[in-house]
């Protein structure tokens, strides 16, 4: 797949889902969209252009939201009716299907867009700050930067070191399971790969399919890859080859296709028709054993059972390299460049970045974790307490592939590469050679 001229061209194209909470649904466009020519576009909630003044706080701030799915819509219309409560600010929300917010999220920034816009941390952050299409939210981040840690206002800063990121929530990825299951059967999670692999023999010898996989939207298998990468060559060797630094056809790469290989029988079969929601159906229905997803597999789960859901950390590879480095990746908030009304647009940002919005958030999605340190753990489900945990002691945290490295890179190279070797995992040589190429291609544009 030849890469689009622009990056603009590109990102009126697709961009690939992410990994984050709010990458749930797939369903049809829902309200706040129009319909063009035969393709969803977003628009925003207010008429006029582009272009506007400070703004009163008194007044409708706009809300461009891809919080579409059902428990993150009830996490949205919770932060609406509190902030309407705290500071006397009203909402609009333009509520948008996830995957189409991001399939025209460039053309969206670059139209008529809401006051504020949901978005993700890192490179995602980053690249619509580098084209100027996002406001800068440096006297916001004064006021609520003592409830971030370094690294949080770090995911948030740009190359010009001014914020533009309000950080509310993250989730890591891991290996989930059903805790009764593993009773039932005498199973116990396993800490390096070699258990691991017995542990999947195990599971098939008992009727179980091991490993529950999805990957009709291209993002999900992402994150084994991300897992493997970083337990069989370190967290600097991920960054560095999500970066375009390092080469696709060296050996520690495809070891971890042939890493991958192997365990494929493993895997629930058929996995490019499924969705991840049907995926994490069995974990909640006990057919499978595990499966490497997101915290957020916790809305899969009947709510009686949210206490039954557990996971470990993916297994080590090599003790030289170890297993501290995460996945947790972290969603938030962003200002247009030109909101209509910037001073109702920075006060909806403070409250997002306050210890309440954390509260509220946590309190309805027990697959998330507050990114504000002063929010409350109180009210924290076991899964949330491990969740913290298990991110606070990690030494290197990524955001996930599709965030990590460049978008056209994830979106027209790498989720068409990882498809092909899931269907056909038997010419690792000549995959790694194609991504490569076109890894060349793009990154020396």
């Amino acid at each position: 797949m030849h890469r689009p001229a622009t990056e603009a061209e590109y990102l009126a194209q697709m961009v690939p889902a992410s990994a984050g909470r709010s990458g749930f649904s797939r369903r049809s466009l829902l309200a706040g969209s129009v319909i063009a020519g035969g393709l969803p576009l977003l628009a925003a909630c207010g008429g006029g252009d582009s272009g506007g003044g400070s703004g009163d706080s008194s007044q409708p701030v706009t809300l461009g939201s891809n919080y579409s799915d059902e428990t993150p819509a009830k996490v949205m219309d919770a932060w609406v009716a509190d902030v309407k409560t705290k500071n006397n600010l009203t909402v609009d929300v333009n509520k948008v299907d996830h995957t189409t917010f991001q399939n025209n999220i460039n053309n969206y920034l670059q139209g008529s867009p809401d006051d504020v816009f949901s978005w993700f941390a890192g490179y995602r952050m980053q690249f619509f700050a580098d084209q100027g299409l996002a406001g800068d939210i440096s006297d916001v981040w004064e006021k609520i930067g003592s409830g971030y840690t370094d690294a949080f206002k770090k995911a948030s800063t740009a190359a010009d070191g001014k914020q533009y990121f309000v950080p509310v929530a993250y989730g890591p990825w891991a290996v989930f399971y059903r805790k009764s299951v593993f009773e039932e059967k005498g199973y116990q999670p396993p800490t390096t790969f070699d258990e691991m692999t017995a542990l999947l023999q195990k599971m098939q010898a008992d009727g179980l399919v091991p490993l529950a996989f999805a990957d009709k939207e291209g993002w999900p298998a992402m994150g084994t890859f991300d897992q493997l990468n970083m337990r069989l060559n370190g967290y600097d060797f991920h960054t560095s080859l999500m970066a375009g630094e390092e080469s696709w056809t060296d050996q520690k790469v495809k070891n971890v296709f042939d890493a991958w290989k192997a365990w494929l029988p493993y895997h629930q079969a058929d996995s490019l028709g499924r969705t991840w929601q049907e995926g994490a159906a069995g974990v909640n229905n006990k057919t499978a054993g595990m499966m490497v997803m997101g915290a957020f597999i916790s809305q899969q789960i009947d709510e009686a059972d949210i206490e039954d859901l557990d996971f470990f950390n993916f297994p080590e590879a090599d003790p030289a390299i170890g297993a501290d480095a995460v996945e947790a990746p972290i969603d938030g908030f962003m200002m247009s460049k030109r909101p209509r009304n910037e001073e109702g647009a920075k006060t909806l940002l403070e409250y997002f970045g306050s210890a309440a919005a954390g509260d509220v958030d946590t309190k309805i999605d027990p697959g998330q974790i507050a990114a504000n340190t002063q929010s409350s753990t109180d009210g924290y489900s076991t899964l949330q307490k491990k969740c913290a945990q298990y991110v606070s002691e990690a030494k290197s945290i990524s955001q996930f592939m599709d965030r990590d490295t460049r978008p056209d890179f994830a979106s027209t190279v790498m989720i068409p590469a990882i498809q092909t070797f899931i269907g056909n995992p038997n010419d690792i040589d000549g995959l790694c050679n194609s991504i490569e190429q076109q890894k060349k291609s793009i990154f020396n544009s």
